[in-house]
């Protein structure tokens, strides 16, 4: 009997939803501010956003992902998660 692979799962900062690790979009601090990190290897503070638009656009507006992060955001890292967050809801939109 072949044995089923362990995924890691990670727990959404704005909605609290937990998935795969791969199903989520993970935001990471650097020394130079925070980036969004596709792969999710880069090295620094990670914290993790869903796919769903309303999380990236509530994250742009609130204080949780500085939160997780242990940081303060700029207004061009909220301008940058709040384009990203257009770009979901733009392809959500496009699977529907």
């Amino acid at each position: 009997m072949a044995r089923r692979k362990h995924q890691p799962q990670r727990t959404c900062v704005v909605c609290r939803t937990t998935g795969a690790k791969r199903t989520l979009t993970r935001l990471v601090r650097t020394p130079e501010g925070v980036k969004i990190d596709p792969s999710g290897k880069l090295a620094g503070r990670g914290a993790y956003l869903c796919d769903n638009p309303a999380c990236w656009q509530k994250a742009a507006r609130s204080d949780a992902v500085g939160r997780a992060l242990r940081t303060t955001l700029t207004e061009e890292e909220r301008a940058m998660i709040a384009a990203h967050g257009a770009q979901v809801a733009s392809l959500t939109e496009n699977e529907s």
